[in-house]
């Protein structure tokens, strides 16, 4: 199964937080939201998961780079 989790916005909703990173990397409960999403994901089964980005979109490319669970492969 493939999969798209669309992490593009601005999260104006969530500011000051979103001020300096982005929604996706938001903690909740001592993990980011793309962090469940993604745990998520995996266990219903995606295989390939594509993160769609724009607001602080390096931000979200060095933490998916640094999460070795991940296992991710990276396209700019």
């Amino acid at each position: 199964m493939q999969a798209m989790i669309f992490a593009a916005g601005l999260g104006t909703r969530l500011r000051p937080i979103t001020d300096t990173k982005p929604k996706a990397l938001v903690s909740v409960g001592g993990k980011t939201l793309l962090e469940r999403v993604i745990t998520n994901l995996k266990a219903a089964g995606a295989t390939r998961i594509v993160v769609n980005v724009h607001h602080f979109a390096q931000q979200i490319v060095d933490y998916t780079k640094r999460k070795r669970q991940f296992r991710s492969r990276h396209k700019n």
